[in-house]
């Protein structure tokens, strides 16, 4: 049998899962049923557009329903006000140096469900992101990249949401 995977989030991460989850249960899904209701009441469902598209909608809204509820159901919480400073973890924020472009980088390291690089938050399952786990201030980490090794510098850990 599989060991079912755990996924990591911030206690911020589990609330905005716990809010998306709430909304779409008690909201999103007596919305996709008004409007199936509707759709019914114009009659022939075979060529009734709106029907369709409804349809669609509840089986995607049940579907991330569905995730949502498995996710939250194998949940690890970090509690990001319990992180050691002194070593780069789950939940704390880092800024580098990129050592030969010389543009320092801040990052947020979160669990993988959470990562979203263009918010500054990467994976703890990511190359950068691994790479830099366990080291602390000062320390030069390397990273196997897609264009080669990229030596970094970590110039600060600290816990700021």
């Amino acid at each position: 049998m599989s060991e079912t995977k755990k996924y990591i989030l911030t206690t911020k991460g589990l609330k905005e899962y716990e809010d998306e989850l709430s909304y779409l249960k008690e909201v999103k899904r007596h919305e996709i049923a008004q409007k199936i209701k509707e759709a019914r009441e114009q009659g022939d469902l075979s060529e009734n557009a709106e029907y369709d598209a409804a349809k669609d909608a509840q089986r995607d809204n049940e579907s991330r329903i569905e995730e949502l509820e498995k996710i939250l159901k194998n949940v690890e919480v970090v509690d990001e006000d319990e992180i050691d400073l002194e070593t780069i973890s789950i939940g704390c924020q880092v800024r580098i140096l990129d050592k030969e472009l010389k543009e320092e980088l801040e990052y947020k390291i979160v669990g993988s469900k959470e990562a979203d690089p263009l918010k500054g938050k990467i994976s703890n399952e990511s190359p950068v992101g691994s790479a830099l786990l366990g080291h602390k201030v000062g320390d030069t980490v390397k990273v196997e990249t897609q264009v080669g090794v990229i030596a970094y510098k970590v110039l600060e850990i600290h816990n700021r949401n």
